[in-house]
């Protein structure tokens, strides 16, 4: 028995899910903004109870490891160490991304390029190609979206674009092959089958230098000293 409790927490949507080996036992989800920090904890619990299991059941925590929004994917991470840390049980993660890319795949009847999208401000995303095959065909990057975006991908190729990213970027894509799929969000459903692979093939994190993959740095800007503007 592998129970895999798995915590997805890189964009809007915070998610929660548990897996007995490739079963899903249980699983919750918000839809709500800025709900990480007050509801992480509390899916945890509803989940494990509706799943009539402990904590202390555990075999592992899976998490997102981004990229992302940091301060969700910070809250996901912390809670996800000190699970691990209090309960003695290794720490998986999974590249946000690549979990979205598994999610659409079984849509994916054309054998198209799948392109997951992170929303990252104004017309840039967080990108990575996989083929149908799930292999990645380049590295995840912060892509400032424009008309010529992806031409060379697109002119040999079917594509299917789909995440929080995607939905500002159809008014410059607009290619024949370009397809665009709505309302597609990381789950911890989709994570937690991803982190049974990992599980059975014992790809653990360090805890104490797991950080999740930001990207970008997290800039804080400094209040304007009135006094000296």
């Amino acid at each position: 028995m592998a129970l895999i409790l798995s915590l997805e927490t890189s964009t809007t949507v915070c998610s929660v899910a548990l897996h007995d080996h490739e079963k899903l036992v249980a699983t919750m989800e918000i839809r709500k903004e800025h709900s990480h920090a007050s509801k992480l904890a509390v899916l945890v619990d509803q989940v494990v109870k509706l799943a009539d299991t402990s904590l202390s059941s555990l075999s592992a925590v899976a998490v997102a490891a981004g990229p992302g929004s940091y301060t969700g994917l910070r809250i996901g991470t912390s809670t996800a160490k000190g699970l691990c840390y209090a309960l003695g049980i290794p720490l998986l993660a999974v590249d946000t991304l690549r979990i979205m890319a598994a999610q659409v795949q079984p849509l994916n009847w054309t054998d198209s390029i799948l392109c997951p999208m992170i929303d990252a401000r104004r017309m840039e995303v967080y990108c990575q190609l996989f083929d149908a095959g799930l292999n990645n065909l380049n590295k995840i990057e912060a892509k400032v979206v424009d008309e010529q975006s992806f031409e060379e991908s697109l002119e040999a190729n079917k594509m299917i674009f789909f995440g929080d990213g995607a939905a500002k970027c159809k008014t410059v894509i607009k290619h024949n092959n370009a397809h665009f799929l709505d309302d597609v969000a990381p789950s911890a459903v989709q994570l937690g089958y991803q982190a049974v692979i990992r599980y059975n093939n014992k790809e653990f994190e360090d805890l104490t230098t797991f950080e999740p993959f930001y990207l970008k740095e997290f800039l804080i800007k400094k209040p304007v000293n009135k006094e000296q503007a």
